[in-house]
């Protein structure tokens, strides 16, 4: 008899280590019907992630560990731990990591996805990554639009 329910412990789940970040799917689209992705990414210190939207998900991130500037519709927010922040769709946002110190937090995609965007983007090269055209053809496929750099903190100094 198969289970009708999943578990996973620390360190488990399909994972994607990159560059600046290393995120777990804790419960997948498959896992949902669609409905929903749960993943844990932790933010490495160099993490930053540019301005862009999403016309058709919602996003939600719960931060557990230190603190990320979050940009939201023309805001900024320092958020630590046990803050709670929710982009709906069509709402632009970007991140980074805070202090040069790494960042950890809880991601819900609604519907889900976002986990078949990570796994179609560990089958690619750095010349996949190059490719305008192909990432362009990526980024609609998974509903990202991207619309630019990180805005400049308040504290930034020019």
């Amino acid at each position: 008899m198969s289970l009708r329910y999943s578990k996973l412990g620390p360190g488990e789940g399909p994972n994607y280590d990159w560059e600046n970040d290393h995120t777990f799917v804790k419960v997948s689209g498959q896992d949902t019907n669609g409905a929903y992705t749960l993943m844990e990414d932790n933010l490495k210190a160099s993490f930053a992630l540019g301005l862009h939207r999403h016309d058709s998900h919602a996003e939600t991130f719960y931060f557990l560990e230190g603190e990320v500037d979050f940009y939201v519709d023309g805001d900024c927010h320092r958020c630590g731990p046990g803050t709670t922040m929710h982009v709906p769709p069509g709402v632009p946002h970007a991140c980074r990591v805070a202090g040069a110190a790494p960042a950890r937090m809880l991601m819900i995609f609604q519907p889900s996805g976002f986990d078949g965007f990570l796994s179609e983007m560990a089958t690619m090269t750095e010349a996949d990554f190059g490719d305008e055209t192909k990432m362009a053809t990526l980024n609609a496929r998974y509903d990202i639009i991207p619309m630019g750099p990180i805005p400049p903190h308040p504290d930034d100094q020019n």
